[in-house]
């Protein structure tokens, strides 16, 4: 049986994270605000999508190699799409990515997590 693959960088399989969180994001225009009486007003311009990534106890080669792949200034990824319902390729780049050490020994080196949102360009 093949085994599914819950996310493609560039058209390469990742590992399935720990916590994939979707969210999406609504772009208004400058002038979007609240008037003198309260009352909001929204002029949305278009929305966005955001993804919360995160792997638990990686190894320091799997760390290395989802950093890189997730390390050009834009990339294609496919994912599943909360909103549609389907698997969707959408450009996204990458916000600031963290990876915390757990476990530093001489056989034994783990990541702690490695963390980072991707969002829509």
């Amino acid at each position: 049986m093949a085994k599914e693959v819950m996310i493609k960088v560039d058209g390469v399989a990742m590992p399935c994270p720990s916590q994939f969180e979707w969210s999406l994001q609504r772009v208004s225009a400058g002038e979007s605000g609240r008037d003198d009486t309260g009352k909001m007003h929204v002029n949305q311009v278009t929305q966005k999508r955001k993804v919360k990534l995160v792997w638990l106890g990686k190894d320091l080669q799997t760390t290395s190699r989802i950093l890189k792949a997730f390390n050009p200034q834009y990339i294609k990824v496919t994912y599943p799409d909360m909103l549609s319902g389907k698997y969707e390729t959408r450009t996204f780049y990458t916000g600031d990515r963290t990876a915390p050490v757990k476990l530093w020994w001489t056989n034994n080196k783990l990541m702690e997590q490695i963390a980072f949102d991707i969002i829509e360009r």
